[in-house]
């Protein structure tokens, strides 16, 4: 089941996109970076376990919130863009590379919109010790005005590198930088979406907060190791947090979270695994670009996987107000923001290769009840900001002193995690069908046909009995729904038009295609708007 809302209202939030990395925006706000680490450091040789995050979090949400200081110097504060590139991490200082380890690691310059350093720690053998910030693993280009930094308190954020798709070459495989935000890549990738550890009032009446990482903690690998594993500690005015992340690369790489969420206040939407992407203009979804591209975006649809076994398919737009819909779904297997096409000839950018960016799949790890995934759709002027958000909504909200445990698995990559069981929708277009453009009817009400592509279905047999496509608006009428085979593809091509009930009324519409009593694909869900 789903429901949809156009929303003109609310606070606005974007990401704004550099440097393959996400940089947290609100509007008529600067960028939010991750807070100053705690003055009560970790020293060298502490002891250290799973647990002793999760410590420090559930006594932080005891104590008043703490609004961080940054202590940078103000030469560092003003950092253009230019200016930050310029700083660059000493390749061959990485951690861990001078061991010979499967894993390295690179830290991030304090500065520009990063203001607030993060303290990074190294774990050896249950033992914890402070990765001290030091100008020498830095080279500062000319650009760079006030020359070497002398002294902070931590670093912006890190990267994780390893040999991803050759052995011979240390790739970068993930990133954690902008309050809570990070991305990760599976083979062939470049970076697209992120992912972030919370969202709070995300697209409500009320101001978003973001959370942010203060510390976190690099548990050094073993010799051929085959994974890695970070720690986060999370602080806001509202919650903290202990994340862990166990992160696998691979063709598609996997990241193993588990957090525990204590509340210093009363949460009305907790926003759980959020996903942040862009969408600029699609194929369903043209807008009024004047852009030599055929389609511009980093993901271009939401996958959601009921406990019951359906499938949805939303296909994202960028609307002209703000659009949240919500699906219902107690416990889901896994959603995720996909970025389904994968074909150069559909963007034609040879600088963003929007063809190899990832998708990410949230599969919940255990029962997580009742509650729905929501999606955010914001409209967007260019793609430079980030305006596509999901996330996990539980149906209990989180009151003051309550906390809360979850796992999942997010699956970085171009390919589906799990089997494919049934044909999966492929493209989205519309325009203004045979009726309007023959003859005008009576009462002026424009009609839409939509034209809906499927893959192939899966070991489908010769039968006698029709495909049929099945259709259901939430008003309107729809006409002269019909199913055929996609020749040149092998799968199938649905079409109908929607006489809508109100030009000013969106409308929500589902389809699928069935063989008798025999569901052959996903569920296709849109939200028609005017």
């Amino acid at each position: 089941m789903t429901a949809d809302r156009n929303k003109h209202g609310g606070t606005r939030a974007a990401c704004v996109r550099w440097l393959g990395v996400a940089l947290v925006a609100t509007a008529g706000t600067a960028c939010a970076a991750a807070p100053a680490p705690s003055t009560s450091q970790s020293r060298g040789g502490s002891s250290f376990t799973s647990e002793t995050v999760v410590e420090r979090a559930r006594a932080k949400a005891a104590q008043a919130y703490v609004e961080p200081v940054s202590t940078l110097p103000e030469s560092y504060k003003t950092l253009d863009y230019d200016a930050y590139r310029d700083i660059r991490f000493r390749p061959e200082k990485a951690q861990w590379r001078d061991a010979g380890l499967p894993f390295q690691a690179q830290f991030f310059h304090p500065g520009f919109f990063f203001q607030f350093p993060v303290a990074m720690y190294e774990v050896t053998g249950g033992k914890s010790a402070p990765l001290r910030f030091s100008p020498e693993l830095f080279t500062y280009g000319p650009l760079v005005k006030p020359g070497p930094l002398k002294k902070a308190d931590g670093y912006a954020g890190m990267r994780l590198s390893h040999p991803l798709n050759r052995s011979d070459i240390f790739d970068e495989l993930v990133v954690f930088l902008g309050a809570s935000y990070f991305r990760a890549l599976g083979q062939g990738n470049l970076y697209g979406l992120s992912a972030r550890g919370l969202a709070l009032d995300t697209a409500t009446s009320r101001p978003e907060e973001f959370p942010a990482f203060r510390e976190l903690w690099l548990e050094k690998p073993a010799p051929g190791a085959d994974r890695v594993v970070v720690h986060a500690l999370m602080d806001s005015p509202s919650v903290t947090g202990a994340y862990r992340f166990t992160v696998i690369p691979g063709a598609n790489t996997v990241m193993e979270v588990e957090a525990t969420i204590f509340a210093r206040k009363p949460v009305e939407q907790l926003g759980v695994a959020p996903l942040t992407s862009m969408y600029l203009f699609g194929e369903n979804d043209r807008g009024d670009y004047d852009d030599f591209r055929p389609e511009v975006h980093d993901s271009d649809g939401l996958f959601v996987w009921t406990r019951t076994g359906e499938q949805l398919w939303r296909p994202l737009q960028n609307p002209e107000r703000i659009n949240v819909s919500s699906f219902q779904v107690d416990s889901p297997r896994a959603f995720g923001v996909l970025q389904r096409d994968t074909a150069f000839a559909h963007y034609e950018d040879l600088e963003a290769h929007y063809e190899r960016r990832p998708s990410a799949w949230v599969e919940p790890v255990g029962e997580w009840g009742p509650g729905v995934v929501r999606l955010v759709e914001l409209p967007t002027p260019d793609e430079t900001n980030d305006n596509i958000v999901a996330f996990w909504v539980p149906q209990k909200p989180l009151a003051a002193g309550d906390s809360l445990r979850v796992a999942y698995k997010l699956h970085w990559g171009s390919r589906s995690p799990w089997p494919v069981t049934g044909a999966t929708v492929v493209s989205t277009r519309l325009d203004a069908g045979d009726s309007w453009k023959g003859a005008r009817l009576k009462d002026a009400r424009p009609m839409r046909r939509f034209v809906i592509d499927f893959s192939p279905v899966p070991d489908l047999k010769e039968s006698t009995t029709p495909v049929e496509l099945v259709v259901s608006a939430g008003s309107g009428k729809v006409l002269r729904p019909i199913a055929n085979r996609h020749t040149p593809s092998g799968g199938w091509r649905a079409t109908f038009e929607l006489h809508p009930a109100s030009p000013a009324v969106p409308t929500e519409l589902r389809a699928y295609l069935k063989r008798g009593p025999e569901t052959l694909t996903e569920t296709w869900s849109y939200l028609w708007i005017p």
